[in-house]
């Protein structure tokens, strides 16, 4: 006669904390700054606007847009300021970077709000494996968040965690 098999996991007090539930969905894009400067690296600033003027605006409607710049390319900081005037009535979210970046912001906006009082005093795992892009930056402000209430956090998969804390006793 055959044992039957108990799923540990499901049966203990772990929580899990998988920072892919609260993924905000909609499209991301990430818009190059260079596009309007003359020869992709000189901003003429008439041109510039006349540029941003004629532009189609309405491509970016509800969607998360991180306007980004090239290191190598010196424009002031009212350009992309400038840019990001144009995007606020169509796009959901705008942040100036990359599109880590932008989940970087958004992750930074949602975290703070949840309710950790479900994890209060019990061990908890900060879900490692995602389908959707979570940035390291949301794993670390989801610990500090974490940290105060759990008695423990570990991180990954609950058959290979990776201990991170445990309160003192």
């Amino acid at each position: 006669m055959q044992d039957e098999i108990v799923n540990k996991v499901a049966s203990s007090s772990l929580e899990v904390f998988d920072l892919e539930d609260f993924y905000q969905s909609g499209e991301r894009v990430q818009v190059d700054v260079s596009q309007w400067l003359h020869e992709g690296f000189l901003l003429k600033e008439k041109d510039f606007r006349a540029a941003l003027l004629s532009h189609d605006w309405t491509q970016y409607l509800n969607k998360y847009v991180a306007v980004y710049s090239s290191p190598d390319i010196i424009i002031p900081a009212w350009a992309t300021i400038l840019v990001t005037s144009y995007l606020i009535p169509f796009a959901k979210k705008v942040v100036f970077g990359t599109k880590e970046d932008l989940e970087t912001a958004l992750y930074a906006e949602i975290l703070p709000k949840l309710d950790y009082t479900p994890f209060e005093n019990k061990p908890v795992i900060l879900k490692g494996c995602s389908k959707k892009p979570v940035p390291r930056s949301a794993y670390i402000l989801a610990m500090q968040l974490l940290q105060p209430t759990a008695k423990s956090i570990m991180y990954g998969e609950a058959c290979s965690a990776v201990p991170l804390f445990k309160k003192n006793k």
